[in-house]
């Protein structure tokens, strides 16, 4: 049985993939979500239901567009495939609780803002808005009061520290060091996480974001390289791993 809930989750996971790529594209350029209805890029030709199944459909059609035979985008693959990942392992971190509906949201949101900050360098107000208006009223009629409001000011005070971050940052390279989404993002951190894990989530994104960044300024001639995906993606490994703050710090003095 646990097994069958393993793939149910996946497969929810995948299909939502393809409906977070499609939002964050969609949004990112300011069209509609819901017209018109999904497409080749290329030549506009209207996807039929067998073409918008999730991994199978990129798979038989072996990344191109039936009608132009143009290379579709190998992100629409690696979205649903982590996406679906994402939902399977939520599910085996929570099971079925409160906490699961809260991780799934909160994933959720993050993938939507990983996509198009990668593609587009923009993360989304209405996205991010609408997550955390959403957590807060999860919260609210999940786990009460008291609980909602400890979160709520956990998330202003991590938004405050990444803003003093972001001053300290502009001060030292006499630039803007830090865009203003990615101070968005560290209230939704602070909401979910806690305000000690939010800040643990900056250390280890700029941690993986290290090793990545010193790729991608020798491959390219640009430097302007989103600090978002990578604040997202620490922020879902510490929720996934549902590590605390006593474990790390017992950890770093041994």
């Amino acid at each position: 049985m646990q097994v069958l809930f393993y793939i149910i989750f996946f497969i929810i996971g995948s299909i939502m993939g393809s409906f977070f790529h499609a939002t964050a594209t969609r949004l990112s350029k300011e069209e509609s979500i819901i017209k018109p209805a999904s497409h080749c890029h290329y030549c506009n030709h209207k996807l039929k239901w067998y073409e918008l199944i999730p991994i199978i459909s990129f798979i038989i059609q072996k990344g191109r567009c039936r009608c132009c035979n143009k290379n579709l985008p190998i992100s629409y693959l690696i979205i649903e495939i982590a996406t679906g990942l994402l939902y399977l392992i939520s599910y085996h971190a929570f099971g079925f609780s409160p906490q699961l509906i809260i991780a799934l949201s909160f994933i959720s949101i993050l993938i939507i803002n990983i996509i198009s900050d990668i593609e587009y360098m923009i993360i989304l107000d209405e996205v991010l808005l609408f997550g955390i208006c959403l957590i807060i009223i999860l919260y609210f009629f999940l786990f009460g009061f008291h609980e909602c409001a400890y979160h709520i000011i956990d998330g202003i005070i991590a938004f405050f520290i990444m803003y003093f971050i972001k001053i300290i940052g502009d001060l030292i390279f006499r630039r803007e060091s830090m865009g203003g989404g990615d101070i968005k993002l560290m209230y939704l951190f602070g909401l979910v996480l806690g305000l000690k894990l939010s800040v643990v989530t900056i250390f280890l994104a700029t941690f993986i974001a290290f090793p990545i960044a010193l790729i991608i300024l020798f491959s390219r001639k640009d430097n302007l390289i989103p600090f978002g995906p990578f604040l997202s993606m620490a922020a879902i490994l510490i929720l996934i791993s549902k590590i605390e703050i006593d474990q790390i710090i017992n950890f770093l003095v041994k």
